[in-house]
């Protein structure tokens, strides 16, 4: 199951009606300036982390990379309240929002994002033919999202989890679980993913995360999970 540990985010706005600071990016009479710092629990910058403000009137989705003093700016439209979420192993998980207001003057305030990341992460909508290890073509959009991820965080190896449930012997399970690992690898090295930072592990049905006895159960058992496993 995925987890993800945080702290409230504190956001200190102010305004100015004259000219906004000079910097690469400067606030206007319409969109406010971010000033990002990404850190974990302990206060230790985090680096090529993919931050996302997703604004809930338009849906409109804006994001920035976090440097090596775990910082990035952003230009956000005022008038609107954005959900953070933090992207991860090919999924994004919520963090908490912010509102920006539409006031007159320039907008300009500093959040500082505090969390820690889960080291595993299930792969959502990565789905295999019956009893197969090829890939359904709905797998893709997911697998394209990692291999994001990938791109951007370039310094981590990560481990392909397959599992399965309990239907079917084991011996067989453990086979077909290593075989959909290592399509998910071929699938990531296809698209650019260096081999040596990939790792398919098969499990079988020996970490449910659920009980087999119902169909429910059975098909959350049936998964594919990104795991970090260290820095290169």
């Amino acid at each position: 199951m995925n987890k993800l540990f945080f702290a409230i985010s504190c956001l200190f706005f102010f305004y100015t009606i004259g000219q906004a600071q000079s910097t690469a990016l400067e606030a206007t009479e319409h969109e406010a300036l971010l000033h990002i710092q990404v850190t974990d629990m302990e206060s230790n910058v985090r680096m090529q982390d993919l931050i996302i403000f997703e604004a809930k009137k338009s849906g409109k989705q804006y994001k920035g990379i976090s440097d090596h003093e775990g910082k990035f700016k952003l230009l956000l439209p005022e008038g609107d309240i954005y959900l953070i979420k933090i992207s991860g192993l090919g999924n994004e998980e919520d963090y908490s929002s912010i509102e920006i207001g539409d006031e007159e003057g320039y907008y300009e305030g500093s959040i500082v994002i505090q969390y820690e990341p889960a080291k595993s992460y299930t792969l959502d909508n990565v789905h295999f033919d019956f009893n197969k290890a090829t890939l359904r073509n709905e797998s893709y959009a997911a697998l394209d999202d990692l291999v994001d991820v990938l791109t951007i965080k370039s310094g981590i190896r990560i481990e392909i989890a397959g599992h399965t449930d309990n239907i079917g012997e084991e011996d067989s399970n453990l086979k077909l679980s290593q075989a959909r690992a290592e399509a998910v690898v071929k699938y990531l090295v296809s698209k650019g993913i260096a081999a040596k930072r990939l790792v398919a592990k098969g499990y079988g049905e020996s970490a449910p995360i659920a009980d087999n006895e119902s169909p429910e159960g059975r098909q959350q058992n049936r998964r594919t999970e990104a795991r970090i496993l260290d820095n290169l």
